[in-house]
């Protein structure tokens, strides 16, 4: 487990492919009561230690995950959340060109309990939600393509079910269409920077998630760094 950051209230952790954030049916242990466990050895704290869950991010997925330290941090980063005003920043590697370098994604979204999948809709159906995105492509290779992703709600699988839609499944997601697994069963999309106002200190907060340790990730973060994308 990779602490980002920490103060009082909060904590960010790099969360690797394939950790639940918080515990299923499955039963396996998640992040947070993994990081419980740390906070409990790390500053010797008798008793139960508190963690709380502020926000998820799908199992396969790697990247930043925020957690409160107390209540009151759990409760304010709730409220942020609520209002949108944490911004959060997606890389994702897909294998199909996007039609435009840069653009906003609008559909209607249809999750399914039986299959744990949603389905996208260029119009409203019973049941759906509005799920939008704005994504630019950072850098290319012969095979694969970086896009930066920016939420601007967040829905169930939004990320993944939306770049299928338009023909750009992420590198490894099987279920929504891949043509094959990462070996190590992530998928090939990172939560890759999360921005907010600190809810009690004020400070502004901005952490980035380094980089996959991957010849892919690698590659392409290279090829974006000489093509100046980021600063575009």
């Amino acid at each position: 487990m990779e602490v980002i950051y920490e103060d009082n209230h909060l904590i960010i952790v790099n969360k690797s492919p394939g950790e639940l954030v918080q515990g299923d049916r499955t039963g396996d242990e998640p992040l947070v009561e993994t990081l419980k466990r740390w906070i409990k050895e790390k500053y010797n704290k008798p008793g139960n230690v508190f963690c709380g869950v502020t926000h998820r991010i799908d199992r396969p997925t790697m990247g930043l995950v925020v957690f409160a330290r107390t209540s009151k941090g759990l409760s304010r980063m709730n409220e942020l959340f609520r209002r949108g005003e944490v911004r959060k920043t997606y890389w994702a590697i897909v294998k199909n060109r996007p039609p435009h370098d840069s653009g906003t994604l609008t559909h209607w979204l249809t999750s399914v309990e039986k299959n744990n999948k949603t389905y996208a809709s260029a119009n409203e159906r019973p049941g759906s939600t509005k799920a939008v995105l704005n994504y630019r492509l950072l850098a290319s290779s012969d095979r694969y393509h970086l896009l930066e992703i920016e939420l601007i709600t967040g829905r169930k699988h939004q990320i993944r079910c939306q770049l299928a839609a338009i023909g750009c499944p992420i590198k490894g997601d099987l279920k929504y269409g891949a043509e094959r697994s990462n070996p190590d069963g992530s998928i090939s999309l990172q939560s890759h920077r999360i921005q907010f106002t600190h809810p009690v200190s004020g400070k502004e907060i901005d952490v980035t998630a380094p980089i996959p340790d991957d010849p892919l990730w690698r590659a392409l973060f290279n090829a974006q760094i000489q093509s100046g994308s980021l600063n575009s």
